[in-house]
């Protein structure tokens, strides 16, 4: 089975960046450790065209090593609670969900 990356864009509300990073950070973290089938768990910071940080969008890559990964990680009794601390601190998100190509 080929491994499957989720890709996210986050768009947090104005003075909420560096509270939903620590967030999704802590949430990215304790994937890593829970979970066998997450294989990596990257929290970015989106560039802009002058090569810095944006401080408007935070990105994640995340690799699973099959489907069945991904719907461990869809199960996990921690992700509502980690959509409930999202929810108030963003104004959108995109979620892209991709088979790894080898």
């Amino acid at each position: 089975m080929p491994r499957i990356a989720i890709i996210v864009e986050f768009t947090p509300k104005p003075g909420c960046y560096e509270q939903f990073h620590a967030h999704i950070s802590a949430h990215a973290k304790a994937t890593l450790a829970e979970e066998p089938g997450c294989l990596a768990f990257d929290v970015m910071h989106k560039m802009n065209d002058a090569d810095e940080p944006d401080g408007q969008h935070i990105m994640l890559v995340e690799i699973y090593e099959d489907m069945d990964a991904v719907r461990a990680h869809r199960a996990n009794p921690r992700m509502p609670i980690v959509g409930a601390g999202s929810a108030p601190l963003l104004d959108g998100r995109k979620v892209s969900l991709c088979e790894m190509a080898d």
